[in-house]
């Protein structure tokens, strides 16, 4: 097979199918059958972490909003609830609450933090403003190590993060632990099957959490581990046949491991009914796009259409040094080269998107306002990603990938065959080396970027590190420094390198690198870069900054 070359017109006039024809439809849902567990969000920062780590005991999980109807539960048919933390006091005028009925259930139901608080409030217990707050690292001494606590050691280390206590337990309730400055450090009904606990488990400074997890899933919910990558394949490639049958299916290829594996996914259900485009807007680092068609397309004789639009892209962002328009402009313009080609190509009846859940969970997410109790949205920033899609192209979307999480993800893509540098290759932001570029992104500058980022992952790859970070990049800025080289005064641009640590992308700390290799990436960069006299070190964290710069 081989792959076709599309060179784009550099402003070509705008394709547009018939106003009837004009629609996207909604996501064509997965719906495999499992045994599961319900966690419901009262707008905690770890809602998602409690999630991943129910999946990590192999059960899988989702989580739903705090307010959600209690028939919607019961069609779930979940083995067990999860109730969130959050930041409000249950004693607020307008604190969040679920639906009174998930008590009588018949099912367990595990209140953590703010969950646990809300749990106790609501069957006749009492919850108080603490003496004296808990947050951080707090010993957790366990006075019925049965059931919820069991192989958890009595003085583990848990994280703490609450202001009120509770007082007062509700009838047919009793103490299972207590901290220094928390009575009821984690209770239990056992004839009920209702749990709280104070701290959060699902946190890696909770030395004992995850075993109390896997108490809860295993011991409590009586679940079996069958949330596996092999059952996922194959459950997901025979429900992708049920859905697509013979139809075409269109995929926006980036060559990250997302849309690497959606592609391996779709081509094992479908073969030569899907068809890939890689859309090069010259944004990419160097090597990759060449790299990217010899895999796919020589290597796996999965067909690509590659699409050079690199010239038209550059030529966009002429003059434009805001980050916000730079993100905006090369979104755009994606959209207009991918409803072009794709009309080109097709028809299609299917676009297949590489989704994750915490895009799912994000797009749904929302905070809590603790005087009103209504659900706000804060946008702080435009995402990374090239996101949106042509409003006015007829196609279903499959995104057998919505439920899950990256890690499970990479999984997936080793069990598919993908190699290895793109199940393990970094995270890479959609607009690419155009936001690496502080202000205006020229070809020269793209060349210089290009040169220095493939230095630095040169030399980490050589060491046998570049699976112990996050993200390892370069960064140009757009102004000079005086050097000298040669004997010669010069003035030219810094790099600045970006190592960086993080488990999510959530949080991210700068890499205490050896000495050694930086002055080698520097000297490397200096000497074989032109256009380059200076290398700094980005030692911030995320927060207070971001991973990226712009």
């Amino acid at each position: 097979m081989k792959t076709t070359i599309k060179q784009t017109k550099q402003e070509p006039e705008s394709i547009k199918p018939k106003p009837s024809e004009t629609k996207i439809d909604q996501p064509q849902r997965m719906t495999i059958n499992r045994q599961m567990l319900v966690i419901l969000d009262f707008g905690s920062q770890y809602s998602e972490l409690i999630a991943r780590r129910v999946r990590e005991t192999q059960v899988y999980s989702e989580v739903l909003s705090y307010d959600i109807d209690i028939e919607k539960i019961r069609k779930l048919n979940p083995q067990g609830i999860i109730l969130s933390g959050g930041p409000n006091s249950v004693y607020d005028e307008n604190a969040p609450e679920c639906d009174p009925r998930i008590w009588e259930l018949g099912i367990p139901v595990l209140g953590v933090c703010y969950g646990m608080q809300l749990m106790v409030k609501k069957l006749g217990g009492k919850v108080e403003r603490a003496k004296k707050a808990e947050y951080g690292k707090a010993s957790l001494y366990i006075d019925d190590p049965t059931d919820l606590l069991t192989n958890v050691e009595d003085g583990s280390t848990m994280w703490m993060s609450h202001g009120d206590s509770c007082t007062k337990l509700p009838e047919g309730f009793e103490i299972l632990a207590h901290t220094k400055n928390t009575v009821c450090g984690a209770i239990a009904n056992h004839e009920k099957k209702l749990f709280g606990v104070q701290f959060h488990p699902e946190v890696v400074h909770s030395e004992g959490g995850i075993a109390l997890i896997r108490n809860f899933v295993y011991h409590i919910c009586h679940c079996e581990p069958s949330w596996t990558t092999e059952a996922f394949v194959e459950e997901s490639v025979r429900e992708i046949r049920a859905i697509v049958g013979d139809k075409r299916v269109l995929l926006a290829l980036s060559g990250g491991v997302d849309s690497s594996t959606l592609a391996f996914l779709l081509y094992k259900a479908i073969g030569i009914n899907l068809t890939c485009m890689f859309i090069d807007q010259g944004f990419m680092r160097k090597g990759e796009p060449e790299r990217l068609i010899d895999i796919f397309d020589r290597q796996f004789h999965i067909p690509v259409e590659y699409v050079n639009a690199r010239e038209r892209f550059l030529n966009k962002l002429e003059g434009i040094t805001d980050p916000e328009e730079k993100r905006r402009l090369i979104g755009h313009e994606f959209i207009r080269v991918f409803e072009e080609e794709s009309l080109r190509l097709g028809p299609f009846d299917y676009l297949a998107q590489g989704t994750l859940y915490p895009d799912v969970i994000e797009s749904a997410h929302t905070n809590i306002d603790p005087k009103t109790g209504e659900r706000v949205a804060v946008k702080i920033k435009s995402h990374h990603n090239v996101g949106g899609l042509p409003k006015n192209l007829c196609f279903k979307l499959v995104e057998p990938l919505r439920k899950l999480f990256k890690d499970e993800v990479r999984k997936v893509a080793r069990s598919l065959g993908l190699p290895d540098e793109i199940v393990r290759r970094h995270p890479f932001p959609g607009p690419g080396l155009a936001i690496r570029i502080i202000g205006e992104v020229t070809a020269e500058r793209l060349n210089i970027l290009r040169d220095a980022d493939y230095i630095v992952r040169d030399e980490v790859k050589e060491r046998g590190m570049y699976n112990d970070f996050w993200q390892v990049f370069a960064v140009l800025l757009p102004i000079r420094s005086v050097g000298v080289m040669g004997d010669r005064r010069t003035y030219a641009h810094p790099i600045v390198l970006r190592l960086i640590t993080s488990e999510d992308g959530m949080t991210a700390d700068w890499a205490r690198v050896p000495y050694d290799l930086l002055e080698t990436i520097s000297n490397r960069i200096v000497n074989e870069v032109k256009g380059v006299n200076r290398v700094v070190y980005d030692i911030t964290s995320k927060p207070p900054g971001t991973i990226e710069w712009e």
